[in-house]
């Protein structure tokens, strides 16, 4: 436990050192959030389209700022490979399991903050633009913990297996997809046809959907078992990888 504790505080001090964590991963859903109520009221009210409102935008935007964090996950774990950080740490008594909850502790924590200020953010536009938030939205504060720690794994495995240089590459492919099939920009379930066949194939569809039915207090137990049972796929995926990866450095 010290192990794991010392590591997540060295990490915080690495996430609270780079500015790039203040920009991506807590100011960009930001301005994200202003941009689209702006284009939301460039939406005349009888098209019927309530994507952009900022009672359904906040859900999409809390899941789309968790993809930053696995970028920057992905980035944090690629430099300390690069670095030959990782390596000088493989020779402490620390296990795979150290290792990986040492990554997941720091970046969920900042993962929760963001969606805190999110959460407020939205309130407070919702204020200005006179739309009804549910309480919802505190309990989707939690409900999205799962959503986050799947991209903190996907984060782990792209930062295993590809160099400083290629992971953020990668991890844009990942936000590209989860932003266009998991219905962030767009009603995947009114959209139906192909793209919802293909949106449902994809973890991300549910993390989306978890957020916006937790937050209008609809039943969102079945789309949040299908994100809990992604999310520990992934990280066991990213584990087994990343330890692979290890016992690869050491030899």
């Amino acid at each position: 436990m010290n192990r794991i504790k010392a590591f997540s505080s060295r990490n915080i001090k690495e996430i609270l050192r780079d500015p790039l964590s203040y920009i991506f991963c807590l100011g960009f859903p930001l301005v994200m959030l202003i941009i689209m109520t702006f284009v939301n009221s460039s939406i005349p009210e009888e098209s019927g389209m309530t994507i952009f409102r900022i009672d359904n935008l906040y859900g999409g935007i809390s899941v789309f700022g968790q993809t930053f964090i696995m970028l920057f996950t992905a980035i944090t774990v690629s430099k300390d490979r690069a670095g030959a950080f990782l390596v000088r740490m493989y020779a402490t008594p620390m296990k795979t399991a150290d290792f990986v909850t040492g990554y997941i502790l720091p970046m969920t924590v900042l993962s929760v903050i963001q969606n805190v200020i999110t959460a407020v953010s939205s309130l407070i536009i919702s204020f200005i633009v006179g739309v009804e938030m549910n309480i919802g939205m505190l309990i989707s504060v939690i409900v999205l913990i799962p959503s986050a720690i799947m991209f903190i794994g996907f984060g782990l495995l792209f930062g295993s297996i590809c160099s400083d240089k290629s992971a953020p590459a990668i991890s844009s492919i990942i936000i590209s997809l989860s932003s266009f099939l998991g219905g962030i920009w767009f009603d995947a379930d009114n959209a139906g046809g192909v793209m919802l066949r293909i949106s449902k194939c994809l973890p991300f569809y549910y993390c989306t959907k978890t957020a916006r039915l937790a937050t209008a207090s609809e039943d969102f137990a079945v789309p949040m078992v299908i994100v809990i049972a992604c999310s520990a796929v992934v990280i066991t995926v990213a584990s087994m990888i990343f330890k692979a990866e290890m016992k690869a450095d050491l030899s």
